[in-house]
């Protein structure tokens, strides 16, 4: 009996240790911080991905167009609009992204590039589609945070 109230004990000891430790990890890692540290890395992904399509600022490169006519295949859209579209917009909604502004938007966006990648580009890739979305999702759901232009101009 008496080992039962011991264990009991150091369990009680061990989740309030526990706890207290969890409660400090909230109080770190609070929505604004992890906002932004998502903001910045699926940035990064959709930007560098953008820069590679092109040359100078925003001229796409020949093998970009290529790309769109042979690998990629989009249904619905031709190929050289396409190859438009989505380097812009590989460029531009991580622009959004970074200073926080219009966050919901630039990360649904993003969120229905990941699908269309997923679904007719790459369905092999869905490990990595599925790292982005989390990330893109929990944008969409919460906002960019308080370290963005979206909190400095009020927007939802």
């Amino acid at each position: 009996m008496q080992s039962n109230a011991v264990t009991n004990t150091r369990l009680g000891k061990l989740k309030m240790q526990w706890n207290t430790c969890a409660d400090f990890l909230n109080r770190l890692l609070t929505h604004s911080f992890l906002a932004l540290v998502m903001r910045f890395g699926i940035a990064s992904i959709f930007f560098l991905s953008g820069r590679t399509k092109v040359t100078g600022i925003l001229t796409l490169t020949d093998s970009t167009y290529s790309l769109f006519s042979t690998d990629y295949k989009l249904p619905l859209v031709p190929p050289d609009i396409a190859a438009h579209l989505g380097t812009y917009s590989e460029h531009l909604f991580p622009i959004l992204l970074v200073f926080g502004l219009f966050t919901r938007f630039a990360a649904f966006a993003l969120f229905g590039m990941t699908a269309v990648i997923e679904i007719f580009v790459y369905p092999d890739a869905w490990p990595t589609h599925l790292s982005w979305a989390g990330l893109l999702l929990y944008l969409i759901a919460r906002g960019g945070g308080s370290v963005s232009l979206d909190h400095k101009l009020g927007i939802k």
